[in-house]
């Protein structure tokens, strides 16, 4: 059963689990079809999605009407999102924005171009923790893949994202940790600290809570 972090009448809040597909798989059920299973009396509705690898928060609709503000709120960026990753490289640049086209490559991959396409934009920071590399990341756009493409592009993919030049682990080591929205105008702030993974440790995540408060935090230009 999936861990409901937040309920009310208009939408739930799920810590989705790395290792899950969104939609689902030949094999195995994906969220919505879970929650379909677990909660047969509701009806759900997707808004947004996290990748197989990523683990996190994850918002789903209760009915049609909150399904259609979500979406209206995903593509006016009027939703902040903050993402934490680890990597075992250091990057080309501690701290920064990552800004270009994104275009699908080979093998279900995508990569970053110099055009403006399908733009997306990335900022993040990052410091030294237990000799690897930890990142806290906003994205400003909501494309495919895009905060495993900006990583990799500053040469430092996620531990654990095989298809982006990352190491073998036992995750992917990307999880989707804060949210923050207006509903029915009252601010909506969600923080859910990664606790699956060899890496994503009690320490690690005091490590997080000490190091990236978002009120000390001075967002690199994403321009």
């Amino acid at each position: 059963m999936l861990d409901i972090v937040f309920r009310c009448d208009d939408f739930w809040l799920v810590n989705k689990p790395a290792g899950m597909s969104f939609h689902g798989e030949s094999d195995t059920l994906g969220v919505i079809q879970t929650l379909k299973r677990d909660y047969p009396s509701h009806v759900f509705y997707p808004v947004h999605r996290l990748d197989k690898i990523t683990s996190g928060l994850l918002v789903v609709a209760l009915h049609h009407e909150a399904a259609v503000t979500f979406g209206h709120m995903f593509e006016q960026h009027l939703i902040e999102k903050r993402y934490v990753a680890i990597s075992n490289r250091k990057p080309k640049k501690k701290q920064g924005a990552v800004r270009g086209g994104m275009a699908p490559s080979r093998r279900g991959q995508w990569k970053l171009t110099k055009g403006l396409e399908n733009l997306a934009v990335t900022q993040f920071f990052s410091a030294a923790f237990e000799g690897k590399r930890v990142f806290f990341l906003r994205p400003l756009t909501g494309k495919t893949h895009q905060i495993r493409v900006a990583l990799k592009s500053v040469g430092a993919p996620i531990l654990g994202d095989e298809r982006y030049g990352g190491e073998p682990s036992d995750r992917g080591y990307l999880h989707a940790y804060f949210l923050c929205f207006m509903w029915q105008g009252v601010k909506q702030e969600f923080r859910c600290s990664p606790n699956v993974g060899e890496h994503f440790s009690s320490a690690f995540c005091e490590f997080l809570e000490s190091n990236f408060q978002e009120a000390s935090l001075k967002w690199p230009s994403g321009q």
